[in-house]
């Protein structure tokens, strides 16, 4: 008999033998069950996990955790108690319809860990893990944990980044009645426009896998509408998909110099896609999938109504095209935890994933010029991140008009991780971005709320760009209120952005700016990570603040 334990198996059994009590109810968590759980781990001490590979899944439990635990006295209080009796726990129809194994099937452990996976993006849940268990009839049972957050909450926000200040308020609800729909409204305020928006989501319409999104923003410079409907690969081993989208939308859009708004134009733009896609599935550990569509893209674009700045119009472009397309994903993941969050299980895909499109547009489609399309996209990890890891990206997109690249670029991003301890971590990024014959109304921007975090806005415009990012991260065990976890970090930016800038030179030296800042984990209500940020440029011009103070809402450290 094997003498090894899987850790998340013991976990499992030996969690059952302690009682806990619903507060709620007032009644036992765990009557009667000691004696069969002591059995249980017994019977599963002597099993290595892959001895469960391909047996029966007998029972599925779900274990779901209010948003604060009551049996923790830091968390027993009064406000918390209210907090979950107004809370609308997730439905177990909602949780079921994101695993993808079922009563009766094979255990498969890599069904359970993409099922973790799937979980852990939904918003409303903070954490998820299945562990499994052998039982005396030689079946698998398994043990869902969920973890809900407050899922109805105010936005209620004012974030400073590159001197300029963006408010915005309203209401999201991200797991509406508890079944997983999301519904949104608020009112955004920032240097380009006002906003008055509202947002549907749904992931699973019915017991299905087709997710839906609308959202309808009224502006103080226009109006814009997305409607999206997808069945997507939702799995690695899923074999079809099928979707599509319209979207519409009318602004006033600013070309920027030096951070300050210099020339503006009107920008009126309706796409449309279809597309639908077949794969073998999972094979030998990777998937490919290939995907045919076909995309309308109007752009026009002409003079703001009561214009306050020089016009600077773009050229209208229509763009008709049918599409080819493919993806290659590896299954390799990995879990973490103190990267990019704080105390959460973060996934991170350390796999080859390969994705590209070429298609071609033709004025006999209704195009207004002919052109070859393509976009590719390629990331790998390398290394561990429970010491040393790197995440490397690159893509490339455009088009070919008359054998010569338009509106190309060339992207490349790499992200460091150096785990020192368990509260320090070592972080670097490194970006850049080639461009060549851009469209006026796609320049390559850096500043304050691209990456240089001592600069203004848009500070510096042109082509293509580089950018690099060394962060010194602190996890500390500070929760206050037990609502936010706390953390801090050292940081220093460089950068600079080279080409033409259509509105005239402007400082094209290099940036740099250093800083110091503190990250608040909103461990009840999301996965936001509020910053705020002390940062002090090193050079630029005379305009620029000493110091720049940033307040804003991100989804990572």
């Amino acid at each position: 008999m094997c003498a090894s334990i899987n850790g998340r198996i013991m976990k499992s059994a030996i969690s059952g033998l302690f009682c806990s009590r619903d507060t709620r109810q007032g009644l036992p968590g765990c009557t009667g069950m000691a004696a069969t759980l002591t059995l249980t781990l017994l019977v599963t001490a002597g099993f290595a996990e892959n001895d469960l590979e391909g047996l029966e899944i007998g029972n599925i439990t779900l274990q779901k955790s209010d948003v604060f635990d009551l049996s923790d006295p830091e968390e027993d209080r009064w406000l918390f108690r209210q907090a979950n009796r107004l809370h609308i726990d997730t439905r177990d129809a909602t949780i079921r319809k994101h695993l993808l194994f079922k009563p009766g099937e094979p255990y498969t452990k890599r069904l359970v860990d993409e099922s973790e996976r799937i979980l852990r993006e939904k918003k409303y849940l903070y954490d998820a893990d299945i562990s499994a268990a052998r039982t005396p009839d030689g079946t698998v049972d398994l043990t869902v944990q969920t973890r809900d957050v407050w899922s109805l909450s105010p936005e209620l926000s004012i974030s400073r980044s590159g001197g300029e200040t963006r408010s915005r308020y309203g209401i999201e609800e991200t797991n509406l009645l508890g079944r997983g729909q999301s519904l949104r409204l608020f009112r955004d305020n920032d240097i380009d426009r006002s906003e008055n928006t509202i947002e549907f989501g749904d992931s699973h319409l019915g017991r299905s896998w087709v997710s839906t999104f609308l959202r309808y923003s009224d502006n103080s410079d226009g109006d814009s509408y997305l409607v999206a409907v997808a069945r997507p690969f939702y799995a690695l081993d899923s074999r079809w998909s099928v979707g599509g989208s319209i979207y519409g939308d009318d602004r006033r859009t600013p070309l920027y110099a030096f951070g300050e708004e210099a020339a503006e134009y009107r920008h009126e733009r309706d796409y449309a896609s279809l597309y639908g896609g077949i794969s073998r599935g999972l094979r030998d550990g990777h998937v490919w999938r290939w995907t045919a569509g076909v995309v309308l893209d109007d752009n026009r674009f002409s003079d703001v109504d009561d214009p306050t700045l020089p016009a600077v119009i773009p050229a209208d472009r229509k763009l008709v095209y049918p599409f080819l397309g493919f993806e290659l994903v590896e299954d390799k993941f990995v879990t973490a935890s103190n990267r990019d969050q704080m105390s959460k299980t973060e996934d991170f895909q350390m796999g080859l994933r390969m994705t590209g499109t070429i298609g071609w547009s033709d004025e006999a489609f209704g195009a207004n010029r002919d052109a070859l399309m393509f976009r590719a996209n390629v990331s790998r990890g390398f290394g561990s991140l429970e010491s040393t890891g790197l995440l490397l990206s690159a893509g490339a997109h455009g088009r070919l008009e008359d054998g010569h690249a338009r509106n190309s670029e060339l992207l490349l991003t790499a992200r460091f991780y150096h785990r020192q301890s368990e509260k320090r971590l070592f972080y670097a990024l490194l970006s850049g971005t080639a461009g060549h014959a851009l469209d006026l109304d796609n320049p390559v921007e850096i500043g304050g709320k691209t990456g240089l975090r001592g600069y203004p806005l848009r500070y510096q415009v042109g082509d293509s760009k580089l950018l690099a990012t060394v962060e010194q991260r602190y996890f500390t065990d500070w929760y206050p209120f037990r609502f936010a976890r706390v953390g801090g970090a050292v940081f220093a930016d460089a950068g600079r952005v080279w080409g033409p800038n259509p509105l005239g030179p402007d400082y094209r030296g290099w940036l740099a700016d250093v800083g110091v800042g503190l990250r608040f984990a909103l461990t009840r209500v999301s996965d936001r990570v509020v910053h705020l940020d002390l940062a002090f440029p090193l050079n630029g011009d005379s305009s620029i603040d000493d110091m720049q103070i940033l307040l804003e809402s991100r989804s990572s450290f």
